[in-house]
């Protein structure tokens, strides 16, 4: 039997919980995701210097991006979780890639947050990726912030902003302040609900809270530092915001409504506001779906589920970290628990509270919390659920069949056994797949991503973690199926003309083909063999 959780006050499981806040910051590549969050910390005083994280009374030089690949490149690449508390609150904050290329990691990581952030352009609005994780968040039922950045620099007009954001993504934008020029004119924010003006100086190297003065719009230093056409127009747009629809905050936990601030991540301006009213207005842990019903974060025992995997955060230890989403109850250090897809009972004796790649172990955690759990890379997988009760599932997580394929080639022979350790441990992130030919006298191993910045990855994590050297020799191929059927069967299917055989990890057949149009094609020619999708 598991462990049964040390008998605690329900009311202080309930209070711990509604403390919560648990969310993930979605954009655009370039739209200032990653400097938001560096200055969310800031004003969470997490930190003390923008880029520079606080830890346990050291300073250390690690920011959200810690991958070294992530700083030479300026990127995103993984997603990071970040624990601090703030006003009361405990804020678990999860910086998700934004280029493409690494979208399946930010999918995998909305499965775990209460909320989002969306970060936009104040010059180029709502964008493509920025669409596609926002219907990700629709799915989800996920409540969303706004937060249109880069006011500092020329940008468009905030009703246009506000009727794009209607338009594409069909959800009412409620301005709750309101920007004071734009670019180098950029002053402040209009706040609406205190009818008071937020003016801002700028810090050395933006690296600082910046010092802010309340005022009123009349002030004379707005009407200098603005033309008289510009500040008649903020006059006329503030006198608008009164016709449009107030902040309900039922409307925005429902998702049908949408809270907008305006600001400058870069320069600090609206950051404080921005995040007062959040950690106010966000949602607390909810119910999670599962094979028995929703499990409710409050009433029902411990469960979670592992929605990410992270191998080397420490080189030194050549360790993998499970990142385990909190969905109900409370953890504690050195209980034991359920694992039902193998049935076997684990005890969990150094659980880690995150702040990008510094970790401390903890003793207790709540619904809502992230936690990480070592592990040599093979206890877990991706949409593991583990529970000190019952047998059960929680919904699983979306996974993406892998559209680009390419051998990777080890340069160096003497490596061989550190290349399949790295292979072995990065497969376990679910970032991509290893696949091996059948033809015995091709040995390189071929990789099968969703984006192909992967490949880069992989080959700068091998070089860095591993000290692996490699090169890449890309194919035409864009297809993989699973192929199960009767084994005479599979043995006649045509593997010299399109197809190429390999298997993958659990020993499944996988055949590659150039085009869904072969996949097609091939499945109605051999009724008795089916063609499945990779995950």
């Amino acid at each position: 039997m598991t462990q049964a959780e040390t008998p605690v006050d329900p009311a202080l499981v309930a209070g711990e919980v509604a403390r919560r806040r648990t969310f993930a910051i979605i954009s655009h590549p370039d739209a200032g995701k990653t400097t938001l969050t560096e200055k969310l910390l800031l004003y969470g005083n997490a930190i003390h210097l923008a880029g520079a994280v606080r830890a346990r009374r050291n300073q250390r030089s690690a920011t959200s991006d810690w991958m070294e690949m992530e700083r030479e490149r300026g990127i995103s690449i993984t997603s990071t979780v970040l624990q601090f508390p703030y006003n009361g609150h405990i804020v678990n904050l999860l910086d998700t890639p934004g280029h493409q290329d690494f979208s399946e990691d930010t999918y995998r990581t909305l499965m775990a947050v209460d909320s989002a952030v969306m970060v936009l352009d104040a010059a180029r609005g709502v964008e493509a990726q920025t669409r596609k994780l926002f219907e990700v968040c629709r799915q989800r039922g996920i409540p969303i912030f706004t937060f249109i950045n880069k006011m500092d620099r020329p940008a468009l007009d905030p009703l246009a902003l506000l009727d794009e954001i209607e338009q594409l993504l069909d959800m009412e934008p409620v301005p709750i302040n309101w920007p004071i020029g734009d670019g180098e004119s950029f002053l402040g924010v209009f706040d609406r609900a205190s009818e008071q003006v937020h003016l801002y100086d700028r810090t050395v190297h933006n690296q600082t809270i910046s010092p802010e003065y309340i005022t009123t719009l009349d002030d004379p230093r707005i009407r200098q530092r603005l033309s008289d056409s510009r500040y008649d127009d903020l006059l006329v747009n503030i006198g608008l915001l009164d016709e449009l629809r107030g902040f309900d905050p039922e409307a925005t936990l429902a998702a049908r409504q949408t809270p907008v601030y305006f600001g400058s991540a870069l320069t600090n301006f609206g950051v404080q506001l921005f995040l007062d009213d959040f950690v106010t207005f966000a949602p607390a842990p909810g119910a999670y779906g599962s094979t028995r019903g929703a499990v409710d974060p409050v009433t029902q025992p411990f469960s979670g589920f592992v929605f990410k995997i992270q191998a080397n955060m420490d080189p030194r230890h050549r360790d993998s970290v499970s990142f385990l989403r909190i969905c109900s109850g409370r953890f504690e250090r050195s209980m034991t628990v359920r694992h039902p897809r193998t049935g076997a009972e684990i005890r969990l004796n150094r659980p880690y509270r995150f702040f990008a790649d510094e970790r401390e172990v903890i003793d207790e955690a709540f619904a809502g919390d992230i936690i990480g759990l070592p592990s040599g890379g093979r206890d877990f997988a991706i949409g593991d659920t583990l529970t000190s009760d019952g047998e059960f599932h929680f919904d699983p997580i979306p996974r993406f069949p892998p559209e680009h394929f390419a051998r990777l080639v080890l340069t160096d022979i003497g490596k061989y056994k550190q290349f399949r350790k790295g292979l072995e441990q990065l497969e376990t992130e679910g970032a991509m797949q290893v696949l091996h030919e059948a033809d015995a006298s091709r040995r390189d191993p071929i990789l099968a991503v969703v984006g192909v910045l992967q490949f880069d990855v992989v080959r700068a994590r091998l070089q860095a973690e591993y000290n692996v050297p490699t090169r890449l020799e890309p194919m035409s191929y864009g297809v993989a199926r699973i192929v199960e059927g009767p084994a005479a069967v599979v043995e006649l299917l045509p593997w010299a003309y399109g197809m190429l055989r390999t298997t993958d990890n659990r020993g499944q057949v996988v055949a590659l083909f150039r085009s869904e149009f072969e996949v097609g094609y091939y499945a109605e020619k051999y009724p008795d063999v089916s063609f499945k999708l990779v995950y």
